[in-house]
């Protein structure tokens, strides 16, 4: 039995306290002490973990001032505060003790827009894809690039001065801020904007928090303006966090305070809102995708594409590509970047042409062609071919390969995983390949694998060396190399941040501002924060505080991982490998990915936070002895005795009594759950939750009793059949109001669907699909076996939208074969999605023996709902292993597909059809959507995807009564607004569950293609 956990990190009682002011004086936003919240803001997208004493969501401004002001009261003078957006950051920019203040859960508004004079005004917490899908309509963009841009908000991009692709032409984002709302410790605002210096000077006047701010900053950028243009680079990638530089204009008369702000991480300010400006978009775009021998082929190539007047010119290693090509992101892109006839393609720069004359952008772009053209045929630069996209829809694939590439090289197998420490560096661009080849000598003497990539045309380069951060003697290893790394930067005069802040490698900062212009800082800082407390430990302490700043070789995540034993971390694969990349933070509402943390807005509800609750439950499970693994082994020989029953119902009294265990928290996100899968495909790292749900929900309840509901979705399979022999029967009882009440009251589930009436068997009454056993079917002829079809049941199309399965049968028999209905046996999906595994297992392998036996006649065999047929693949597979066998059961599309070959396409007739995808399918099996589409061309219709994210039904999950409102929220996120604008009657889904969520809430429902398809061939 899997032991309570009460030992977790106490919480800080000055903290408590701090929250209950809040609380009385009109604080808006949400407060969270739990420790699975807490967890969820303890890592980032970097290597290290700092648990914080509290998190806080404002709703606005004035929620954020507030804070401020309370926090300043002599009572709560020893709290520090540290802001946070999409955590998205790579060198812990936002992690530390004390409270978070996170601004991406509720300020994350749009506030207003001015075409005419290009500005928009935003909050803090809004992402950067979710502004530029409002702007798009209005022809403009906020064009500072990164590779997080689905997730990582504008707050975050203005603390860290992000910027990436494109920099070279647009800048960072400090280039594109016109000002900056920022509410100081103490509840002061400031609004900064560009403005003469002599206004600066009678502000610098005032003895006020602000005039004492304008004065220090005014003095400090003009007294050192010598020694500050000195100092900083010469790059693209300019010296920031505190931007002395660029405070003050090239001839004194303009003053920017947002200058020293954007780039503070946090340590300056709370920035709430900001004013950018806007970049109208281009009206031409062409990529130019150049395909190379090497890796330093391409580098040296890069000046080259640069020169040719290209925007942008992105460079991606053999690495990244093979992992690419692993990912579910290669199948969108495999067409524009195929293989060259006998080369091996090593190193690829994406060249970008952008602008508004169309004449002007083909003529650069076929300048360089022509170039190209030249090199391969007499084989010099290493370059073996290159392929042109001249498609928008083309264009964004491609950049959103490049933009996974940091979440695809956490994929790489092996204990040793890329990791980041000194990925953003930056020198001058012609230096670049001679940079990158000592880089490589560095990492290849330590016999270290890397990835690489970045932005060549800003002399910026992104590697991630594979170490163990388990190992103790790697961890040292890593901070040798960051030393060396910084040496190495330094002497060909470049920067160790070029794109991703600082963060705990500040410590370095001395070493790049030199220790006057670093004292310059402080003074900076001190006058900002005199006592350390916004985000102490980053970019410098306070001028006079002797503070110590955050450490290269601080605390990481893989000091708390070690201490699990290695068989437990290889078999909790799922959960230890997450990387913190963040793609389950997808804003974008028609992305599978992450439908709980979409509608909730809470990161414990999201394949990240779990996979850091698991580890921590892994964790203080080792620290108390415990072997969940070994646990798993025995559970099958275990029976359930009446001590057991007794020690449960104890357990779960003291439970509902507010008896604490961490297990608890880490069930109620796992609760949350829809066990959609998109993560297993979707995540770059391939995060499947629901794989460890699974194990988990299993453990748990060893240890406490299930909940009804449970035992009945997870017997669904059993009693399904037998009520489906009095269809009317039941019916009329699920239909009476006092029946609905008593089943949401007692058992917790709503809305639950009718049986199919009539019944499959009633709707093919004297069909031969039912008159055929198993024993009859293997004394067919093989000749015979050729000419039939065999339909394999599951019990929701079967028993609840059994038209369905009637209709594939009439499309079986117009296409020519004759179709045989399997005997129905269980699935088991809805018990590996409880937590059964045990009774799972014992499924699986009944039925995997079935359908092996089946297999062997040679007959396809074919579902027609995606989960359940999905189930046989890869819960099967994991449950059972090589004794699964190799039967396989394909989905309709995929039956048709091979069929249909042969069948040229015919004229479209008619209207077209539109196809809602099921989550599960199209995330497992991306091709399936365009597939469909050949089908119904072949038969002269046309079929449109409709981009959708989940329905938020996930097979039983919007039955039941606790997640009700999530599920029906789920649903308003895309796929009702997509239905109201198209006609119903020619809108299609595969999954039942799908279907059944619009007959739900709709009134009524949409069809499976197939039954389109059979339309269209009558």
């Amino acid at each position: 039995m899997i032991p309570q956990i009460s030992q977790t990190p106490g919480l800080v009682q000055r903290v408590l306290d701090f929250l209950e002011a809040l609380k009385q004086n009109g604080f808006n936003g949400d407060t969270a002490t739990s420790y699975a919240d807490r967890l969820t803001m303890a890592t980032d997208n970097s290597i290290y973990q700092l648990l914080p004493d509290a998190v806080v969501f404002p709703r606005s401004t004035g929620d954020v001032a507030l804070l401020a002001r309370l926090a300043n009261e002599e009572r709560f003078k020893a709290l520090t505060f540290s802001p946070r957006g999409g955590g998205t950051g790579t060198n812990g920019q936002s992690l530390n003790s004390g409270i978070v203040v996170d601004m991406s859960r509720y300020m994350n508004r749009i506030l207003e827009i001015n075409v005419e004079q290009g500005w928009v005004k935003v909050e803090a917490g809004v992402i950067k894809d979710q502004l530029n899908q409002y702007l798009k309509p209005f022809g403009y963009f906020f064009s500072p690039e990164l590779s997080t841009s689905n997730r990582a908000t504008l707050g975050g991009m203005i603390n860290t001065d992000a910027s990436g692709q494109g920099s070279l032409v647009y800048g960072k984002t400090s280039d594109h801020v016109l000002g900056l709302r920022a509410v100081l410790l103490g509840g002061d605002m400031i609004d900064t904007r560009a403005m003469p210096t002599l206004l600066a000077e009678t502000i610098a006047q005032e003895d006020t928090p602000e005039g004492r701010v304008y004065a220090t900053v005014l003095n400090r950028c003009r007294d050192q303006r010598a020694l500050i243009l000195e100092k900083f680079p010469k790059l693209n990638r300019f010296l920031t966090g505190y931007d002395l530089r660029h405070v003050l204009s090239d001839d004194l008369q303009t003053f920017d305070l947002t200058r020293i702000l954007t780039g503070a991480e946090g340590t300056l300010a709370f920035i709430t809102e900001a004013r950018l400006d806007i970049t109208p978009l281009p009206k031409v775009r062409r990529l130019v995708n150049v395909k190379y021998d090497t890796f330093d082929s391409a580098l040296r190539n890069a000046p080259f594409m640069v020169e040719a007047k290209a925007l942008s010119v992105e460079t991606i290693d053999s690495k990244v590509l093979n992992l690419a090509r692993e990912d579910i992101v290669w199948h969108s892109v495999s067409e524009l970047i195929s293989n060259v006839p006998d080369k091996e393609m090593l190193g690829l720069n994406i060249v970008e042409f952008a602008g508004d004359d169309e004449v002007l952008i083909d003529s650069q772009m076929a300048a360089l062609c022509q170039r190209l053209d030249e090199l391969i045929a007499t084989q010099q630069s290493g370059v073996i071919g290159y392929q042109v996209c001249s498609d928008l829809g083309a264009i964004e694939r491609i950049y959103s390969m490049r933009k996974k590439a940091v979440g695809l090289l956490g994929n790489a197998k092996g204990q040793a995983k890329p990791i980041p420490f000194a990925e953003d560096t930056c020198v001058p661009p012609q230096h670049l390949a001679d940079y990158i080849a000592e880089f490589r000598q560095l990492l290849d003497s330590h016999k270290l694998s890397y990835g690489m990539f970045g932005h060549v045309d800003a002399g910026v380069l992104h590697v991630r060396p594979a170490l163990d951060m388990c190992d103790p003697q790697q961890e040292v290893l890593m901070k040798q190399l960051s030393d060396q790394v910084v040496a190495l930067t330094a002497k060909y005069g470049g920067l160790l941040w070029g794109e991703h802040g600082k963060g705990f490698r500040a410590e370095y900062s001395p070493a790049f501002f030199g220790e006057t212009l670093y004292e310059e800082l402080r003074r900076v800082k001190a006058v900002f924060d005199p006592h350390n407390r916004l985000n102490p430990g980053k970019i410098c302490s306070p001028f006079g505080v002797d503070a110590p700043m955050m450490q290269v070789d601080a605390v990481k995540r893989g000091s708390f991982d070690r201490l699990i034993p290695i068989d437990i971390r290889t078999s909790f694969r799922g959960a230890m490998e997450c990387n913190g990349n963040g793609l389950c933070f997808n804003f974008d509402v028609r992305s599978p990915m992450c439908p709980s943390m979409k509608i909730t807005g809470n990161r414990i509800h999201s394949p990240k936070g779990r996979a850091a609750l698991v580890r921590e439950w892994l964790r203080l499970l080792a620290e108390q002895g415990v072997d969940p693994v070994a646990l798993e082994k025995q559970l099958p020989q275990q029976r359930l005795s009446f001590r057991d029953v007794i020690a449960k119902t104890r357990n779960s009294w003291r439970a509902n009594k507010g008896e604490y265990d961490f297990s608890h928290e880490v069930k109620e996100a796992m609760s949350g759950c829809l066990a959609c899968k998109a993560c297993s495909t979707q995540c770059p790292i391939k995060i499947d939750v629901p794989g460890f749900r699974s194990r988990f929900l299993q453990l748990y309840h060893t240890r406490y009793l299930r909940p009804v509901r449970d035992y009945m979705v997870a017997g669904v399979e059993s009693y399904t059949p037998l009520m489906a022999k009095a269809p009317k029967v039941f019916n009329f009882f699920f239909k009476q109001s006092w029946v609905r009440e008593l089943s949401r009251a007692s058992i917790g589930m709503v809305d639950l669907p009718l049986l199919s009436s009539p019944t499959l068997r009633q709707t093919l009454v004297g069909h031969s699909a039912f008159n055929m056993t198993l024993e009859q079917i293997e004394t067919l002829s093989e000749a015979q076996r050729e000419q039939y079809v065999l339909v394999v049941q599951d019990p929701f199309t079967s028993y609840y939208d059994a038209q369905v399965v009637a209709d594939f049968v009439r499309l079986v028999e117009k296409l020519g074969y004759k179709p045989i209905l399997l005997p129905f046996s269980p699935n088991g999906k809805a018990q590996h999605i409880k937590g059964f595994l045990t009774r799972f297992a014992k499924t699986a392998r009944k039925t995997a023996d079935f359908l092996n036996r089946v297999a062997k006649l040679g007959m396809p065999m074919v579902g027609v709902d995606p989960a359940l047929v999905l189930c046989y693949r890869d819960e099967y597979q994991e449950i059972l292993g090589d004794s699964r066998g190799n039967f396989q059961v394909q989905l309709v599309h995929e039956w048709l597909q091979p069929l249909l070959a042969k069948r040229a396409e015919q004229p479209v007739v008619g209207d077209s059809w539109y196809l809602f995808g099921h989550c599960t399918e199209t995330t497992a099996l991306p091709a399936s959507v365009q597939q469909w589409a050949t089908i119904f061309a072949r038969f002269g219709a046309k079929l449109e995807n409709v981009s959708v994210g989940c329905c938020g039904m996930a097979g039983t999950y919007g039955h039941e009564a606790k997640n009700q409102q999530n599920s029906l929220g789920i649903y308003e996120l895309s796929w009702h607004q997509a239905l109201q604008s198209l006609p119903r009657q020619r809108c299609l889904a595969t999954g039942y569950s799908c279907r059944s969520q619009v007959k739900r809430i709709e009134g009524n429902g949409v069809r499976h293609p197939l039954q389109a398809l059979l339309e269209i061939i009558e």
